[in-house]
């Protein structure tokens, strides 16, 4: 309760300050669209900051997304027209902080909200755990925003509902085999100048993987890093979720290039079947296409790190905000903690037997 008294205050105060500019009344759309980027590493000039930067057309440094930060765009789209107001919120930490997504996530905000999921491609091993995890804690949580809304008013659920499949044309040969994301998602893939020198059967693999997610979803794919054309592709992608322009009809599914693939337009035709010997896919004794996939992606790539893309409950304790001396303190204040907790149970103890 208290976060949502927090959020409307926020977007309360949000709007009192951009009403007036250079003491100067300006005129906002009620409506707004909502976008948040998760990522996994703390990624910098190729990562999802400048990606916001990019889109904003703000010329500062970039810095690293330590938990859940918030900032915010406006567009006019025209000379003395009301300006659209999108919100940005972008969560560090990979799988350790998914529990903040319930913060911009709520049954309000649902109807106009976009996921923006960056992954490290530079790090092959750690991809799909990543991938598979942020997704489906995502997922689930929109479901349940989904069923609360349905509570309150069943027409916009419905419409949600329905809205998914705008992406997938009425006749696309894949439209009853895919299970689109209960919001608009993109899936970016970063580093892209570290992962063209992989060899070239790894970024097959890497690359096939991704569309077939992707598309699974409903969901845009692309690749982005430092360059300049790229970035501005990217840009594109965002301005059209946080500000409605025009979506892009290019596409390039050479993995010999940076991916570009719009939802919808890719097939599973195209894409082919898993990138294994055809003697082998019977052994991996999957359920379902995701789990072959799944299967054959991680027989190349085995996931290195599980342990830490597990959700740490507390943030003290994710390795990648190590400190010594503070985290040294920590342990002696735990220690202190438990010591605590030992004695008061044992005078809680000796109270009961005095009764």
């Amino acid at each position: 309760m208290e976060v949502k008294v927090m959020e409307l205050k926020l977007e309360k105060n949000l709007f009192s300050s951009l009403a007036v500019k250079m003491g100067k009344q300006e005129k906002y759309f009620l409506i707004e669209n909502r976008v948040m980027l998760i990522y996994y590493e703390c990624l910098t000039m190729s990562g999802k900051t400048t990606i916001i930067l990019r889109c904003l057309d703000r010329d500062e440094p970039p810095k690293p997304t330590l938990a859940l930060e918030y900032t915010y765009g406006r567009r006019a789209k025209g000379h003395n027209t009301p300006k659209d107001i999108a919100h940005f919120w972008e969560l560090g930490g990979g799988t350790s902080l998914l529990d903040l997504i319930s913060v911009p996530i709520t049954s309000d905000t649902l109807r106009t909200f976009s996921l923006v999921l960056v992954l490290d491609l530079s790090k092959p091993n750690d991809l799909w755990p990543t991938m598979e995890n942020l997704l489906q804690a995502t997922k689930s949580h929109v479901d349940k925003m989904i069923m609360k809304l349905g509570k309150t008013n069943p027409k916009a659920a419905s419409e949600m509902r329905q809205k998914i499949w705008n992406n997938m044309q009425k006749d696309h040969p894949d439209r009853e085999l895919i299970d689109p994301f209960p919001v608009p998602l993109v899936i970016i893939g970063s580093k892209y100048d570290i992962f063209q020198d992989f060899e070239s059967e790894k970024r097959k693999v890497i690359c096939k993987t991704l569309r077939f997610v992707a598309h699974y979803y409903g969901a845009s794919l692309m690749f982005t890093s430092k360059s300049e054309a790229l970035l501005l592709k990217i840009r594109g992608v965002i301005n059209q979720l946080a500000f409605g322009i025009d979506k892009s009809k290019s596409i390039c599914v050479d993995q010999n290039k940076p991916l570009f693939i719009t939802a919808g337009l890719d097939s599973f035709s195209q894409i082919g079947s898993p990138p294994v010997p055809e003697n082998d896919i019977g052994k991996l004794h999957a359920h379902s296409p995701m789990e072959l996939w799944k299967k054959v992606y991680e027989k190349l790539f085995p996931p290195k790190s599980i342990n830490t893309l597990k959700n740490i409950k507390d943030p003290a304790r994710d390795p990648q905000y190590a400190e010594s001396e503070v985290d040294e303190m920590r342990i002696q204040k735990d220690q202190e903690l438990e010591q605590y907790k030992r004695s008061s149970s044992k005078s809680w103890k000796q109270i009961e037997l005095d009764s």
